[in-house]
């Protein structure tokens, strides 16, 4: 009954366009969670000749403790469809924040090289967990027409953390060691879980999903085959198992959870409901912006990688090239969103992708003797473009969706981003084994695509 109550009251809410503001508190501390959570995809890239140093291990098993966490997160998100549906906002975000927490104190703590990955492994499912539960609580709790402002805070978290990685890690490395990687978060996750506990809402909104022991099993065997095969085949790891069994494997079980999937949906009984891909606002959301995050992802491993060896810099310096184009993408955020939410998606996702396109083809020019500021004005242009085409697409994907969709719809998101990233990055590391240029070129036909769709991008609706 007072959950009854409860909801009811927080649709009129909606309805009226009125929010407290523990909600607006509660969406604040959310954000800077999933910041903080996704912030350490990416902070351990730089640490690793460090880590190989400290741990005496080589370069093939150091790059697990940047691997796993993609992997992780391509594993675990899929389930976060289900768990939304049936555990209340407040009991989630404890979960994935204790989760998370437990992760770092491992990590920082970690001996050698076994207890240090299984606390990567920890953090990245405490985070796998949150993206979803944020997008997913904007969506019940922001009215339609101001979603736009808020899904450009996420924006923030999701493109602007990863992108800040290298900077955050030099910076830390110049004056500790990896362990403070970990150690400087520990207040900050403790902190973020104590006050989120006390704001986030304890009612769960109605939706669908059921528990399936083989779609559990089909989706963590296709979505963890395909990041650890493509991982593999960019990194050139090696394993007992060939990268493209790996990959034929994590076909042949997503291709099954699909199926399986649809069969499940019928009954109202699906683990991960893919009908969200009957809009088309929303598989445009998902394809653009999948695009967009696989060249976010993907240049911030080229682009370090070009800039110390073909142009010797430090990693610290690389870092600090590509801060200007991280603020900016995360300061941009919610201007775009305000702007988003009055005039639609299209009027910004067509510039957008022409300035994103753009600044990959600035990057196919790159060679020995390119100059410091034009990889910032390449970085900042790019930066610019995934802002304007990421707030408005997620806006307008997720909001096309009926609300019992709406957890459903975040979990296959992240989940296809993730995927995308990891495919992203593995042929770019793959083709700059053969000439580095490759890799820019193949990130700027790409970008191609991504105008393509945004041409289809309807204004507003379905």
């Amino acid at each position: 009954m007072a959950q009854a109550v409860a909801e009811r009251e927080t649709a009129e809410r909606i309805e009226s366009g009125s929010m407290p503001r523990s909600t607006w508190t509660l969406l604040g501390i959310m954000v800077f969670a999933a910041f903080t959570l996704i912030l350490n995809e990416t902070l351990l890239g730089v640490a690793l000749p460090e880590l190989m140093e400290s741990l005496d291990i080589p370069a093939t098993t150091a790059q697990w403790l940047t691997s796993s966490f993609m992997l992780t997160l391509a594993v675990v998100t899929p389930t976060a469809g289900w768990i939304l549906a049936r555990v209340s906002p407040r009991r989630v975000f404890v979960g994935a924040m204790s989760v998370f927490l437990a992760g770092t104190a491992l990590a920082a703590a970690a001996p050698s090289f076994g207890p240090l990955l299984a606390g990567r492994v920890l953090q990245a499912s405490g985070t796998a967990i949150m993206i979803p539960l944020l997008m997913t609580t904007i969506l019940r709790l922001i009215p339609a027409d101001r979603r736009g402002r808020m899904m450009g805070f996420v924006g923030l978290a999701i493109s602007t953390a990863p992108a800040m990685g290298p900077t955050v890690s030099g910076l830390i490395l110049q004056n500790g060691s990896w362990r403070w990687l970990f150690i400087l978060i520990l207040p900050i996750a403790v902190l973020t879980l104590v006050v989120g506990a006390k704001l986030a809402p304890r009612e769960i909104a109605a939706s669908t999903g059921h528990l399936d022991a083989l779609s559990i099993v089909l989706s963590t065997v296709g979505f963890g085959s395909l990041v650890l095969g493509l991982s593999s085949l960019g990194e050139g790891s090696e394993l007992a198992v060939d990268p493209a069994v790996l990959l034929a494997v994590g076909a042949a079980a997503v291709a099954w959870f699909v199926l399986r999937q649809r069969v499940l949906a019928r009954r109202e009984r699906a683990f991960l409901d893919l009908r969200t891909f009957s809009t088309r606002a929303y598989r445009l959301s998902v394809l653009l912006t999948g695009i967009t995050l696989a060249g976010l992802l993907g240049m911030a491993v080229v682009l370090p990688l070009f800039t110390a060896g073909t142009l010797g810099m430090s990693p610290l310096t690389t870092g600090l090239l590509l801060l200007p184009g991280a603020l900016t993408m995360g300061l941009m955020g919610p201007f775009v969103g305000a702007l988003s939410d009055r005039f639609g998606a299209r009027p910004l996702v067509i510039p957008g992708a022409i300035v994103f396109s753009s600044a990959m083809w600035v990057m196919t020019t790159f060679d020995a003797d390119t100059r410091a500021w034009s990889i910032v004005l390449a970085h900042v242009l790019m930066s610019v473009g995934i802002a304007v085409i990421n707030t408005p697409m997620m806006s307008l994907g997720l909001g096309s969706l009926r609300q019992e969709l709406y957890s459903h719809g975040s979990a296959a998101l992240t989940t296809f981003q993730q995927v995308a990233g990891a495919a992203a990055t593995a042929g770019f590391v793959a083709l700059l084994t053969v000439d580095i240029r490759l890799s820019f070129l193949a990130a700027a036909l790409m970008s191609l695509v991504a105008v393509g769709v945004a041409l289809r991008v309807p204004r507003r609706g379905r």
